[in-house]
């Protein structure tokens, strides 16, 4: 009987064939349902991520299946001591839960918010945020009492339908707006001298974006944490771009950067864009928009979409972006609520 399942804790390093077999299972009825349109990540690049072990962020895993089948999964992340974050971010827990649609209304997502409650009060964590896409998802953190905090919208630009001769002119605008300033385009991992440099100024300007409601810590960007991720992205085969604009002092003004792998080879990820608030009003962040896309198109001829996500609040950067050609896919919504709350849904620890 479902009263009877449990949330199992899961640990991808040792977990067996069985396991792999039923979760990925379970992984592309999710993918199908929520992203039919993206491309599927194949299992054994999963399964290479997920067995990493990550220094800086401590994973999560649980399961509840029944029979050899997986009817739910949650996944949870909270900082590490040795996070530069983790000061500011300890009390944050961050999961991510789904269930069979056929198995839902069963109390199986309350039991696996359950457990990341438990490792809640492990860690001393105080806030759980859950991110919600589909009604479904929405209907269910409502239900235990998550208060909406931070709405990011997903853009995507056909690049079949970009005015290419416009992209050229913000090129040329940047140049001529800012004649002193060199951009420079970095394909794969940023050259490691510039890793203490480039991880400062991304420190700032991340915490420069506007996050709404959210409650969020200090971002920190490391050298160290950079490595990491180099790592992590080799292993697994992402492709980094970075595009930079430096200035006559040396300082980094503006930057922007994508990922792409075989696997997606029609789909390429925007990450993070940013322009230092001095520097702001040149054309810096059409300059570097433009320089990217024009540089990936002839790099990656299959590619078909550029994809980038962006809070509802951030109207510099969505103007950038649908004067380019983004247009609104789907709406990102973070979701927190307090530990202490969940226990009218939850019942006693």
């Amino acid at each position: 009987m479902v009263g009877e399942l449990t949330p199992v804790p899961v640990d991808p390093a040792r977990a067996d064939r069985d396991f792999w077999s039923r979760y990925h299972v379970l992984r592309r009825m999710r993918l199908s349902e929520m992203f039919p349109d993206d491309p599927v990540e194949p299992d054994d690049v999963t399964e290479t991520r997920m067995k990493q072990d990550n220094p800086f962020d401590r994973n999560y895993y649980f399961e509840v299946s029944r029979d050899g089948v997986m009817l739910g999964w949650l996944s949870g992340e909270h900082p590490t001591p040795r996070n530069a974050e983790y000061e500011t971010n300890k009390h944050l827990f961050w999961g991510d839960v789904y269930v069979r649609p056929e198995d839902r209304r069963k109390r199986i997502g309350a039991r696996l918010v359950g457990a990341a409650a438990r490792a809640m009060d492990e860690l001393g964590a105080t806030v759980l945020g859950l991110t919600a896409t589909h009604d479904a998802a929405h209907a269910f953190v409502s239900w235990l009492g998550a208060t909406a905090k931070l709405r990011e919208v997903e853009s995507r630009l056909k690049l079949a339908e970009v005015d290419w001769e416009m992209m050229r002119r913000w090129v040329e605008d940047g140049h001529k707006r800012s004649p002193e300033t060199r951009l420079e385009i970095y394909d794969g991992a940023l050259p490691e001298s510039l890793w203490e440099k480039f991880a400062e100024q991304r420190t700032i300007l991340l915490n420069t974006m506007p996050f709404e409601d959210l409650d969020i810590g200090q971002i920190i960007v490391t050298p160290e944490r950079m490595r990491d991720y180099l790592e992590r992205a080799a292993a697994t085969g992402e492709v980094l771009h970075n595009v930079i604009t430096w200035e006559p002092d040396g300082s980094i003004s503006g930057m922007t950067d994508i990922t792409w792998a075989a696997y997606r080879r029609t789909l390429i990820e925007q990450q993070f864009t940013g322009v230092r608030p001095d520097a702001r009003g040149r054309g810096l962040g059409k300059w570097i928009k433009a320089a990217m896309v024009l540089h990936v198109r002839d790099l990656y001829p299959d590619a078909e979409w550029i994809v980038t996500g962006n809070a509802g609040t951030n109207a510099p950067m969505l103007k950038i972006n649908r004067t380019m050609g983004f247009k609104p896919y789907r709406t990102h919504v973070d979701y927190q609520v307090a530990r202490d709350l969940l226990e009218a849904r939850l019942g006693a620890r």
